[in-house]
């Protein structure tokens, strides 16, 4: 299932400019999805991360691997209206920058869910080669 960024928008609560996903590329529900971020140098985080050497800050990829968790978690209709929360982040790792024309394709695979509270391990490539990775912990509320 291929989705746009209007119809992500329509199950993650995120907007411009906290929206990090472009396109989801594969998606099956409560299970695995896998998205598109285009980076561009005109996104805001350049102008001061960095002027002379723009990379993509960490926390801002750790946020985009998170959102295509999210759309994963949220897309069932049980969950629709939900906001999935950060409980927690562990096994945190960064293996190469991402700067601007680089294309950040992010896999995310729910590992459980119980309750409201799901477990999601999310990779981040670039051309193949793995930028970073992260296990996240989200609680599911209500809005």
């Amino acid at each position: 299932m291929i989705l746009s960024a209007t119809e992500i928008q329509a199950i993650i609560p995120h907007r411009y400019p906290m929206l990090l996903v472009d396109r989801i590329i594969e998606l099956e529900p409560m299970k695995r999805a896998v998205g598109i971020k285009n980076v561009s140098i005109n996104e805001h985080f350049f102008m001061g991360h960095f002027p002379e050497k723009p990379i993509m800050p960490g926390v801002i990829i750790l946020e985009a691997m998170a959102q295509v968790g999210g759309v994963a978690l949220l897309y069932p209709e049980e969950n629709r209206g939900k906001i999935a929360y950060f409980a927690g982040m562990e096994k945190i790792k960064f293996r190469k920058p991402v700067t601007p024309g680089d294309q950040l394709r992010m896999v995310a695979e729910i590992i459980k869910v119980r309750g409201s509270v799901g477990k999601v391990w999310a990779e981040a490539f670039v051309d193949g080669q793995v930028v970073a990775e992260a296990e996240f912990l989200f609680a599911l509320n209500s809005r």
